[in-house]
């Protein structure tokens, strides 16, 4: 099953912190990861990786867990794995500059 072992990394957006979707992630056996309050500078919707690989699903529909884990694998499959490392590259960076200027976009 998709759920095993999966650990769910999303934003603070109030769609993600609802009591209705906390009890449908707590269902599906997901493990949340903390974040940090939400900015858009760290969302992980705007992650190099992320960003990618929902627009090259986008519009696709699936009938099961199977078909999900097919189309990512597909998506990174011709990857080289520098394209991986620049994303967490562009990630750290991000971080940097937020703690660098202490949030303050002034």
């Amino acid at each position: 099953m998709l759920n095993r072992g999966v650990r769910l990394l999303h934003d603070n957006a109030p769609a993600h912190t609802a009591a209705v979707a906390k009890a449908t992630v707590n269902e599906c056996g997901f493990e949340e990861i903390d974040h940090l309050p939400y900015n858009s500078d760290l969302a992980p919707s705007d992650y190099y990786l992320f960003s990618k690989l929902k627009k090259d699903l986008r519009g696709k529909k699936f009938d099961n867990d199977e078909e999900v884990k097919t189309a990512v694998m597909e998506h990174f499959a011709d990857k080289e794995p520098d394209y991986i490392l620049k994303g967490v590259d562009l990630l750290v960076h991000r971080c940097e500059k937020f703690v660098e200027i202490k949030g303050d976009y002034g």
